[in-house]
């Protein structure tokens, strides 16, 4: 009776762990100035976990938040109690390349899945690549690479160049010139989180190149594209940028951006299924735009829905897991989505410019393609293979 009694108890206790539902660590910027950005990409990651009546794929999941404040030891801090106290089975999120570049090891090294939806810097694309990582947005380069493409284009024949100063800004440049064929004038890398731009603006108008590119993330774009158009030069010298503009920043510069040019990998307005309803879910949801924080977040989360549908929300075997999410399964709200050997995403890329839409409001509109199924070029050195 005993015997019978326990394996009753240990049927029980096995199955309610068998029902606990997945754990995920979600950690962004959520205070300072990079927390638009942090909250956009948290509400796109719920959106979908909402439209699964909180589960994904058909899994329950338990979504656990962290703020990292855009400070690298903090991210760090809260990546090890995410994978050490919390016992997470994925982290997703990460906003800044710098906490990026700090929390990517502590978290794959302990053989937990990073599903990063948006700073992607070089190192983890190439030689320090893990099985355990995935993206469903871009190598940092992908983004400056489409911008120098898009210059040509125009026929941009000597351009002025400004980033903050800091892995995803290096990055910035280094891949706007891979693909640029005209004159490089100079480059600014400015101090990050700075609030005046007047020493940079007045060596541009010293310098009068035919355009500027920059990459001002969050509130650093907020501020120097107002500073830019109040000095006069958005008509004189064009402003074309990648993150300076997008659906974070736009509601607080709106019509300081009209004529700016922008390389993205995501409008609102891209003509696919799987996009339109997520743009009306999202505005339904939160009365806003969503932008591409917000977009490749959805899909981060739509991802992982994915796999745990294939795998029946077993995490114990992660070859198979790390399979399921390989795959790829899902529509993407950017189109064309699949992953490259080093598990960053091979995704195309768009000219969209800050216009008037037919309700007189100023809007992201999609101008065309840059590059269609955009390779990073660092998957060559990632020592995984295919498979």
């Amino acid at each position: 009776m005993r015997n019978a009694k326990w394996l009753l108890l240990s049927a029980l206790f096995c199955g309610s762990a068998a029902a606990a539902p997945i754990k995920i660590g979600f950690l962004s910027t959520f205070s300072g100035p990079g927390a638009a950005l942090g909250v956009d990409q948290y509400d796109g990651f719920m959106l979908a976990v909402d439209q699964d009546g909180g589960r994904l794929g058909g899994i329950e999941v338990d979504v656990v938040k962290g703020d990292d404040e855009m400070k690298p030891d903090k991210g760090v801090q809260i990546a090890r109690q995410f994978v050490m106290r919390d016992n997470v089975d994925i982290v997703t999120g990460i906003v800044f390349s710098n906490v990026m570049m700090a929390v990517h090891r502590p978290i794959t090294s302990e053989n937990t899945f990073l599903v990063g939806s948006n700073a992607g810097p070089s190192p983890i694309a190439g030689a320090d690549c893990s099985p355990y990582f995935f993206s469903t947005s871009w190598n940092n380069d992908q983004l400056h690479e489409a911008a120098g493409e898009l210059m040509n284009t125009m026929g941009i024949k000597r351009v002025y160049l400004l980033a903050p100063n800091y892995q995803a800004g290096k990055d910035a440049l280094e891949g706007f010139k891979r693909t640029y064929k005209g004159a490089i004038v100079d480059e600014t890398l400015s101090q990050i989180n700075q609030a005046d731009y007047s020493v940079e603006i007045s060596t541009v108008m010293a310098e009068a190149p035919d355009a500027i590119y920059t990459f001002y993330p969050g509130g650093m774009g907020v501020n120097f594209t107002k500073q830019y158009q109040q000095a006069g030069l958005m008509e004189k010298i064009p402003m074309v940028s990648t993150s300076s503009i997008d659906g974070t920043t736009l509601p607080a510069l709106k019509n300081s951006a009209l004529g700016a040019i922008t390389s993205s990998p995501y409008a609102p307005d891209l003509d696919n299924t799987a996009n339109k309803e997520f743009v009306q879910a999202y505005r339904d949801k939160y009365g806003r735009e969503p932008s591409l924080y917000a977009a490749q977040s959805y899909d981060a989360a739509r991802l992982i829905a994915s796999a745990l549908r294939k795998t029946g929300g077993d995490m114990t075997n992660k070859e198979k897991f790390r399979a399921a999410l390989k795959a790829a399964d899902f529509k993407s709200v950017r189109g064309y989505f699949a992953f490259n050997t080093n598990q960053f995403p091979i995704s195309s890329f768009y000219r969209v410019d800050v216009v008037k839409d037919a309700e007189g409001q100023v809007a992201l509109s999609n101008k065309g393609m840059i590059f269609e199924k955009s390779e990073d070029a660092y998957a060559a050195s990632c020592p995984m293979k295919q498979g």
